[in-house]
């Protein structure tokens, strides 16, 4: 496939949802006008069973870049995921198998299929890491390190808070970022796209690159999911919207953002042309209702995740649940004998049971649309019990 090399759509995958560019930006762009088919990438470790919204940001500029003829490879980091990225974190994460990873990822390519092409001719390539890094010997990964110092990995900020509380920091956590960058090599790529959050990663595979085979490797660096005050959204947050959601809790989910996320959701999340998004800016910031283009930007996600009609039927239970206040004819059955043990059961791992606690201290929960306050309020057979605007359970 010949790439496009029209400056204004290349102007646009530069501008839109991108934090910055390494080396620089002009560079990137002689290179895409040249019509050179650039290899970029862009990674996955499965920590857990389901891609949220915010994997959703780079799936999109890894299509972006697929749209224009160029090579994409989505990586599930199969070994890298066992390692546990330290980024952003002040404790140690836990640990995978390599069966917990695996599992974790079976979904993964069908959920990203939302946004990337993976059939055809240019279709995007799936590869796992753990195909390459799992063969490495004690050698091989020795001679690696050499192109690395300890200076330049304590740089890291979550480290230096570490050292600085006297946490520990183990040499696995360490080598991640040799790991990650040993991908770029393995690769051969031009190009790695990540969130902001993995700067240090993808550098590293940049100076890699430079190292063994005196390449140039581009990194593009993309915003995150954040409002105007840099609140985030995310898994860390405890906010993170997951790719294998129902269509109705994406709907509500997304509807009970705060207004600030709308506009940078429909920058990094949707495939809304430049110039609408450029205009859906503009008007909320002139004093547009906020409602109309929340409204729009929950069909659209839902309708990229699945479809056109159960989006459809995802906007018509938000009317008739949360803005008509009507109960849903087609409730979760859920077991339990207090309001305490629906809503734990109802919620499963996706709630604490101190967010729970907070729904009721909060009179968000009613049984048959009457507030209760009281955890231990019994419940019977056939008794419909709300918690918060858009949860609902019908007792088995």
């Amino acid at each position: 496939m010949k790439t496009i090399i029209e400056a204004q759509l290349i102007d646009e995958l530069l501008d839109r949802g991108v934090e910055h560019i390494y080396p620089n930006r002009d560079l990137l762009k002689k290179e895409l006008l040249s019509g050179k088919c650039l290899k970029l990438y862009c990674g996955f470790d499965p920590s857990g069973a389901s891609l949220h919204i915010g994997h959703a940001i780079t799936i999109n500029k890894l299509a972006a870049f697929q749209a224009l003829g160029h090579e994409v490879i989505f990586l599930i980091g199969g070994f890298t995921g066992m390692i546990g990225d330290p980024t952003d974190k002040k404790a140690t994460r836990k640990k995978l198998t390599k069966e917990e990873v695996m599992a974790n990822s079976t979904n993964y390519v069908q959920q990203a299929k939302a946004y990337l092409d993976f059939d055809g001719t240019n279709g995007a390539q799936v590869k796992n890491n753990y195909d390459w890094q799992s063969k490495l010997t004690f050698a091989d990964l020795i001679e690696l390190a050499s192109n690395f110092t300890v200076g330049q990995m304590l740089v890291r900020d979550m480290f230096q808070v570490r050292i600085a509380e006297e946490r520990p920091i183990y040499l696995h956590e360490f080598l991640y970022p040799l790991a990650q960058a040993y991908d770029s090599l393995e690769m051969d790529v031009d190009l790695e796209v990540g969130g902001n959050d993995q700067l240090f990663n993808m550098m590293a595979g940049r100076d890699l690159m430079k190292a063994v085979k005196g390449k140039e490797k581009f990194v593009m660096t993309l915003k995150l999911l954040a409002d105007e005050h840099g609140t985030k959204m995310g898994k860390t947050e405890g906010n993170a919207l997951f790719l294998d959601a129902t269509a109705k809790e994406m709907f509500g989910q997304v509807m009970s953002w705060p207004d600030g996320f709308i506009a940078p959701a429909f920058e990094l999340c949707t495939k809304k042309s430049w110039e609408e998004v450029k205009e859906i800016k503009n008007k909320l910031q002139t004093g547009a209702n906020p409602m109309e283009f929340k409204l729009a930007l929950a069909l659209e996600i839902v309708t990229l995740v699945h479809g056109v009609e159960m989006a459809d039927e995802a906007r018509e239970y938000f009317r008739a649940t949360v803005q008509d206040r009507q109960i849903p004819t087609d409730l979760k059955l859920v077991s339990g004998a207090t309001a305490l043990e629906v809503a734990v059961n109802y919620f499963g791992e996706t709630k604490s049971r101190g967010d729970i606690k907070r729904l009721f201290a909060q009179g968000a929960v009613s049984v048959n649309e009457v507030k209760i306050s009281d955890l231990e309020t019994p419940v019977k057979s056939g008794d419909a019990v709300q918690m918060g605007k858009r949860d609902w359970a019908k007792i088995m």
